[in-house]
């Protein structure tokens, strides 16, 4: 099932005013936006959040570049199918980017926006398309294995071992997204930004994939995407000639200081900016000066 842009309540619309565009996936609908022309700049969610994350990112860079966000399968306006029709791991998350990216056709190079989730997965397609990418920007997330072997946070150990965690908080209650609208930014979020987060994970059918990509996390060797995150944790080194802008939100308790510090290791020559007062939702904390930011960035690095 297909949530429709015309199902969200009317504050939430207001807020993200665009035109939904849907690609085939294998049967399912693969929901994203296409707006502006020129250079392509493509952003990659994460979980619990869809396309509406990026919507003030899209309302600012618009005009002068093509912005372009998918929401992946289970997330915002795509199909939220059940797991025996869609297998909701990292790799059918990969294969579904790569898909639609090559059905996108694009003829400029992409500057490529990650965020949480949307960082492995994104990253997980760049290491392999390297002369597809001009620019990066990356917001709070990893593409590589926990820096110093760090644990999971308590939070996330909770829903990947308790069932009936998993069952009735998750799918049953929504406390991962209800609960991320709350943590996950440092500032309160508004009635209608909160709507906004919340709207596509109205029914327990609708949250699968909000559990799914928890316990997909690969913690050991022989869970399923452990030999993805591995395999591009190696090649990331391969994209150290690419411009990249790194803003991070410092109060994240997933991604938090060691990953930011991770990725100036390996990217020395990033362009990086800490935000004190932002969190993991830093695009809702701290959207005056990032924005800015990411324009500047685009400008001196053109492609």
């Amino acid at each position: 099932m297909v949530t429709r842009p015309d199902a969200l309540p009317t504050a939430v619309r207001r807020l993200y005013p665009f035109s939904s565009r849907y690609m085939d996936m294998g049967g399912l609908q693969y929901h994203y936006l296409d707006e502006g022309e020129g250079e392509p700049v493509i952003m990659v969610h994460g979980n619990p959040t869809w396309s509406f994350f990026y919507r003030n990112l899209i309302t600012a860079l618009s005009p002068g570049y093509r912005t372009i966000a998918p929401d992946h399968i289970g997330c915002g306006l795509s199909d939220k199918p059940s797991p025996s029709r869609y297998g909701y791991r990292l790799e059918n998350r990969i294969a579904d980017l790569t898909r639609f990216i090559d059905h996108l056709a694009l003829d400029k190079k992409i500057t490529l926006v990650v965020h949480d989730w949307g960082g492995m997965i994104g990253m997980a397609w760049a290491v392999d398309h390297i002369e597809r990418i001009g620019r990066i920007v990356i917001l709070n997330t990893a593409a590589f294995l926990p820096p110093g072997g760090k644990p999971l946070p308590w939070q996330l150990k909770l829903i990947r071992t308790v069932p009936l965690v998993a069952a009735g908080a998750v799918l049953g209650l929504n406390l991962f997204a209800v609960g991320a609208t709350i943590m996950a930014p440092c500032r309160r979020l508004s009635r209608d930004v909160r709507a906004g987060f919340l709207a596509p994970y109205d029914r327990p059918g609708h949250r699968i994939a909000t559990l799914r990509f928890v316990q997909d996390i690969p913690v050991t060797e022989k869970a399923p995407g452990y030999g993805i995150v591995a395999r591009t944790d190696a090649a990331l080194h391969n994209l150290d000639h690419l411009p990249m802008l790194i803003c991070w939100g410092s109060h994240d308790f997933v991604f938090d200081t060691d990953y930011l510090a991770e990725w100036q290791r390996r990217f020395p020559h990033a362009e990086v900016h800490p935000f004190d007062d932002a969190g993991h939702y830093l695009l809702e904390d701290a959207p005056a000066q990032i924005i800015p930011l990411i324009q500047s960035f685009l400008q001196k690095h053109p492609v």
